[in-house]
C-alpha cells in the first residue's frame, strides 16, 4: 500500500484486480475544496489509457513489479526469445506483449521486460536507439512539398520519416516511444 503522495510515472497500481501503470500525474491543490491528484494510467494488459483522481492522500494498492535486464536472442515464427543476463533462463514472449517494440529491436540488444508474480507484463525499450536505413528513396533538392522528409525503412523492418539528405547504410538515431528521427549517429 502506498499514497497518493507516492504517485511516480511508471509505478504500478493494482485497482479492482488490474495493473494500471502510472503514465502522468499532477497533484492540483485549488483554492477551494481539498487537494487531489490527476493521473493518466495505462492498463498493462489490454494498453488501455485512461484519466483517473484520486482524492490527496488516499491509500492505493500497488503492485510489486520486477523489472529485469533481457537480452534479445531471436524472432522464433511466432514469439519473440529473451535471456536473462544474470541466470540465463530464457523466456519466448507473443507479439502482442512485446508489441511496438519489436520496430525498434535488434537482436543481442538489452531491453527491460517487466515481470509480476512471474508473468511478464511489457517490454521497456531504452528512449532512444541507433538503427540503419537499409532502404530510402533519393531525395530531390528542393522538393518541400512533404515539409522535407522522406520515409525510410530501418533494419527492424519499420518505417520512419527522415530528412530528405539521408541515404541507405546512414546510422540514425531514433526515439523509441514515438518513432520520431532525432539525428544521424557520428561513426
Amino acid at each position: 500500500m502506498a499514497t497518493t503522495n507516492d504517485l511516480k510515472n511508471g509505478t504500478v497500481l493494482n485497482l479492482e484486480g488490474q495493473l494500471w501503470q502510472v503514465q502522468e500525474f499532477l497533484h492540483v491543490k485549488p483554492g477551494k475544496g481539498p487537494a487531489f491528484v490527476r493521473t493518466k494510467i495505462k492498463n498493462v494488459l489490454s494498453g488501455k489509457i485512461v484519466d483517473k483522481t484520486f482524492n490527496a492522500g488516499i491509500k492505493i494498492e500497488t503492485a510489486t513489479v520486477d523489472r529485469r535486464d533481457m537480452q534479445y536472442l531471436y524472432h522464433d515464427g511466432s514469439d519473440y526469445v529473451f535471456m536473462d543476463q544474470k541466470d540465463y533462463d530464457q523466456v519466448s514472449l507473443s507479439p502482442e506483449l512485446v508489441g511496438d517494440a519489436a520496430n525498434y529491436m535488434l537482436e543481442n540488444q538489452v531491453v527491460q521486460i517487466a515481470f509480476h508474480e512471474g508473468t511478464a507484463l511489457y517490454v521497456e525499450l531504452p528512449a532512444t536507439v541507433e538503427l540503419t536505413i537499409t532502404e530510402t528513396e533519393p531525395g530531390l533538392q528542393g522538393d518541400r512539398s512533404t515539409g522535407g522528409t522522406k520515409p525510410a525503412t530501418l533494419e527492424t523492418g519499420a518505417e520512419i520519416q527522415v530528412p530528405l539528405f539521408l541515404e541507405p547504410n546512414t546510422k540514425v538515431k531514433v526515439d523509441t516511444r514515438t518513432g520520431d528521427y532525432l539525428g544521424r549517429v557520428k561513426e
